[in-house]
């Protein structure tokens, strides 16, 4: 996953940047809403993890202001006001969670995981294609019954690809899946991962479409 955390308190924000990174996605982190708003409008995210309570502006303003340019990323509120009109106000203001701090970091992942497989229109934990099944919550993978082994990269770029079948993604969207913004990226990152990928999986696992990008092969 591809996530945009805002919140604004240093120890916190990463604290919990960190969990998600070590648990293999990607982070960007927003400790006031105009940054929050700033890096929603120039990436595409799979979710957003927002707070309540930040410095320059309330976290349903930002909530409001992503809805109102049709951004409809997943957003789960994390927050430690835990009132049941908050809640309610949360949801009916766009966001598709609530969650109160404190809170279980275990529990996040697995709610962060159900928000973007509905907001992919999936209902099964496991991504399933032609003979390879990725497991997120499990960070495995399958292939005609056989366990592979992949990176981290390896892995958010099969799960990207596996969870939008139909979709052609050019190399700069693939590129912004797998990396932060400041993380140093090589020239031809994707087509490494790509040619990895066909090598554990066969060649046509991926599709070359030409002069715009790749998607998911159909497996012979």
């Amino acid at each position: 996953m591809k996530i945009l955390l805002v919140e604004d308190d240093p120890l916190l924000g990463e604290g919990v940047a960190d969990a998600f990174k070590y648990q293999g996605h990607v982070v960007e982190w927003a400790s006031s809403g105009q940054q929050a708003l700033i890096l929603a409008q120039g990436s595409v995210f799979d979710v957003v993890v927002l707070d309540l309570g930040l410095p320059d502006m309330e976290g349903l303003a930002v909530l409001s202001a992503l809805r109102k340019v049709k951004i409809n990323t997943p957003v789960l509120i994390l927050t430690a006001r835990d009132s049941c009109d908050e809640k309610v106000l949360g949801l009916d203001r766009g966001a598709d969670d609530y969650m109160a701090k404190p809170f279980d970091l275990p529990e996040l992942l697995a709610r962060l995981r159900a928000l973007v497989r509905r907001h992919a229109g999936r209902v099964e934990p496991v991504l399933s294609y032609q003979g390879i099944e990725v497991n997120p919550a499990e960070h495995s993978v399958m292939y005609q019954g056989q366990p592979v082994a992949m990176s981290r990269h390896e892995f958010e770029l099969l799960s990207h690809f596996m969870t939008y079948p139909t979709r052609v993604f050019s190399r700069e969207v693939l590129v912004e899946q797998l990396y932060s913004w400041s993380e140093d990226i090589g020239s031809n990152t994707v087509e490494v991962y790509v040619h990895h990928l066909r090598k554990k999986l066969g060649k046509s696992v991926i599709e070359t479409v030409r002069g715009v990008g790749y998607r998911l092969g159909k497996m012979s």
